[in-house]
């Protein structure tokens, strides 16, 4: 079905929201947790803090251990085994493909906008061909700042603009995420924000604070949200 009020545009963050990253964020902390001689975390205790970067996986498996004067050396450790270990066991959440194929049936531009390092971004994209495709890609060190600065998702849309007879307008694109940060960088962009409740979501987290403008439950849902708002 197709929305009578399309939006112009809809960016993704990555981590959480298409890919399903935690697997290899979590064989890398633990990795470095060995060599330690520290006592490894499950997969159920670190998959809720992966959209937290090294610094966060680390914090996690560390705690109060993990402070000025290791973080520099043990967030080292922790990116050289990621990047040599990237997409393991990394995967697209499920419908994920068929949603990239049905906005790409309706012609609307799609983008990814994530903190994630330029170097991993790509190690990981070019393994994962419905995401190789995507045109504009915006990564945590595009700009001087990320997310949740807006600038990041503005920035793409201006990439996309180049891109596209059709304008881009910021407030007629959705940004879709998992993180509190992708919700601030949203709104603060005036889009209208998703938030990702399957990705990954720490219990402490209060996503009602977080003001996103919607929610969905797997990535197939945001299709009939498009629906619904036309």
């Amino acid at each position: 079905m197709k929305p009578k009020h399309q939006p112009d545009a809809v960016l993704f963050d990555l981590d959480g929201t298409l890919l399903d990253t935690a697997p290899d964020l979590g064989h890398a902390l633990n990795q470095v947790l060995r060599a330690h001689n520290r006592p490894i975390k499950r997969n159920a205790e670190i998959r809720p803090y992966a959209s937290h970067g090294s610094h966060g996986l680390l914090k996690l498996g560390f705690g109060a251990d993990f402070n000025d004067e290791n973080r520099l050396t043990l967030r080292q450790q922790f990116l050289d085994f990621y990047e040599q270990h990237v997409c393991v066991d990394t995967r697209l959440f499920d419908e994920v493909t068929e949603l990239l194929q049905q906005l790409q049936a309706l012609e609307i531009p799609v983008a990814i906008v994530t903190n994630k390092p330029t170097l991993y971004t790509e190690l990981v994209l070019q393994q994962i061909p419905p995401l190789a495709a995507i045109g504009v890609v915006v990564c945590g060190d595009t700009l001087k700042v990320a997310k949740p600065d807006p600038a990041p998702l503005l920035h793409a849309c201006e990439r996309l603009q180049a891109s596209n007879a059709n304008s881009i307008n910021p407030a007629n694109c959705l940004y879709v995420g998992d993180a509190e940060r992708d919700i601030l960088a949203g709104r603060q962009a005036k889009m209208k924000t998703v938030l990702a409740n399957y990705g990954y979501i720490a219990p402490e987290d209060d996503v009602a604070s977080w003001r996103a403008d919607f929610a969905i439950d797997s990535p197939l849902e945001l299709m009939q949200l498009l629906v619904d708002r036309g």
